[in-house]
């Protein structure tokens, strides 16, 4: 069964520093790390200078790894 959030696709949005503004309304945002999809009620994790998402605080801690090797 396909929600109607699931119907919505990708949204696009700008990361703030403790929130972030939705710019294209969507359900989901896609994990910078490992490219799975980030229900917008779930997302807890980004980086506002990379402008990514990401889907948990391993994910979080391996694109912070690449960036500063």
């Amino acid at each position: 069964m396909t929600s109607f959030f699931q119907s919505q696709g990708e949204a696009q949005i700008h990361f703030g520093s403790s929130d972030f503004t939705i710019m294209k309304t969507g359900s989901y945002v896609i994990c910078a790390t490992t490219g799975e999809q980030i229900p917008l009620d779930r997302l807890r994790y980004w980086n506002e200078e990379r402008q990514e998402a990401y889907i948990d605080a391993a994910a979080s801690l391996a694109a912070w790894q690449k960036a500063n090797a």
